[in-house]
């Protein structure tokens, strides 16, 4: 299954908040239940009907099964980063699919 996350930080961060929280999302596809991930940002692509460049990151994840997805959804490194991040988005919005 993929894991599909997009975030948009709020407005007024500083540069060292920004470069925490891209520090901090980098630590996720580390996690042993994950297969693999990527972490990107708006693609400089031109503005198409079907296009979205309002985000500020994306985060893709693949897990092997729903079970090992769930069991990120709770492993303490997970948690860290809600926690040490939460306050900096203003906004998150979770695809997932199969």
């Amino acid at each position: 299954m993929i894991h599909t996350v997009f975030f948009w930080l709020k407005d007024g961060l500083s540069d060292e908040q920004r470069a925490f929280f891209g520090s901090e999302l980098a630590k996720l596809p580390a996690i042993e239940t994950v297969a693999s991930g990527v972490i990107g940002k708006p693609a400089p692509t031109d503005e198409r009907p079907v296009t979205d460049h309002s985000f500020s990151y994306h985060l893709s994840l693949s897990f092997d099964s729903i079970a090992e997805h769930d069991a990120y959804q709770v492993h303490p490194d997970h948690d860290a980063f809600v926690d040490r991040c939460k306050d900096l988005w203003q906004r998150v919005i979770v695809y997932d699919s199969e």
